[in-house]
């Protein structure tokens, strides 16, 4: 029994046409989500050697393996790139020589920026060992720690999202937000010691501007405040600011790009956050009266109370 497939592919070839949703067939593929994916399954063994593969590493053959890494990164990388260019140009396989130069520099200047990135990573990393009591070592944060892999991927894709190259930075970040629930689109300005603590749900916008010191938990979105505009917000700061030194406990959500969390402030669980909020303040759910209060006179205040002051 045939099941009456040549009926079905007439059916789905008139679907192909009525309704799109193919890879661009005449005008050369698209990205390929499994390179992504093993793109970025290489770049975190490069910026976390050994620690990302079954294999045990010894330090002879640590710089051949990472030649091999490296090469195998810009071979992958510049095809992806080129295939991004052509989608933006609307150019088909046969895009040029252009493409080509053009995708062999963004890589190469992408490849240059990776011991910035590892050396950012190794400020996440302190981050989270000295924010949270119940890890015991680094190499635990490294392997078990889903905010890191996230902000890796996240740090890594920024430089490409900078560099202007399409589509891919957000197929690798949604590569790790499969992987860890942790949303960072690859557009976030985010500072160093950045540490998401248990993470899922996290979920940090475009335009979000994080500085450094800066302490997520569970489930904290840092959105735009309404999406009704649609595509005619494209380009404009829709995501909060948040300074250095900041702690936003879990679940809660600030909207809006003139939003700006002052430094030094702690934002409490679940709450809803449309309004700027003072350097040095506590913000949290309670009696309306109490809900914002200054943290250095609240310090004050407890010192004098123990004859430190």
């Amino acid at each position: 029994m045939d099941c009456r497939q040549e009926e079905i592919v007439q059916s789905l070839m008139a679907s192909y046409c009525e309704v799109g949703g193919i890879n661009h067939v005449d005008c050369g593929n698209l990205p390929s989500k499994r390179a992504i994916a093993l793109l970025c399954e290489d770049l975190l063994q490069v910026l976390f050697p050994g620690f990302f593969s079954e294999d045990a590493l010894s330090s002879q053959d640590l710089e051949l393996l990472t030649h091999e890494r490296v090469a195998g990164i810009r071979e992958r990388l510049n095809v992806e790139v080129r295939r991004s260019l052509r989608l933006r140009d609307g150019q088909g396989e046969g895009g040029g020589r252009t493409h080509h130069e053009e995708a062999m520099k963004l890589v190469c200047d992408f490849l240059v920026r990776i011991p910035e990135v590892r050396r950012l990573l190794q400020t996440d990393v302190q981050a989270a060992f000295d924010g949270d009591p119940a890890a015991r070592s680094f190499e635990e944060i490294i392997l078990a720690y889903p905010g890191l892999e996230a902000i890796a991927i996240q740090r890594s894709a920024h430089l490409l999202y900078k560099a202007g190259v399409p589509l891919l930075p957000r197929m690798m970040t949604e590569w790790a937000h499969g992987r860890t629930g942790i949303d960072i689109h690859p557009g976030a300005e985010i500072g160093s010691h950045f540490f998401i603590d248990h993470g899922t749900g996290v979920v940090i916008g475009e335009t979000c501007e994080i500085g450094s010191h800066v302490k997520l938990y569970q489930g904290v979105g840092l959105v735009a405040k309404s999406l009704a505009a649609g595509q005619a917000l494209a380009g404009r700061k829709r995501h909060p600011t948040i300074e250095d030194n900041v702690t936003i406990y879990a679940g809660a959500t600030i909207v809006g790009g003139d939003t700006v969390i002052g430094a030094r402030s702690v934002i409490g669980a679940n709450v809803f956050l449309m309004e700027s909020v003072a350097p040095d303040m506590v913000y949290a759910l309670g009696d309306q009266e109490h809900r914002i209060r200054d943290r250095k006179q609240t310090q004050i205040k407890k010192e004098s109370a123990i004859g430190i002051a």
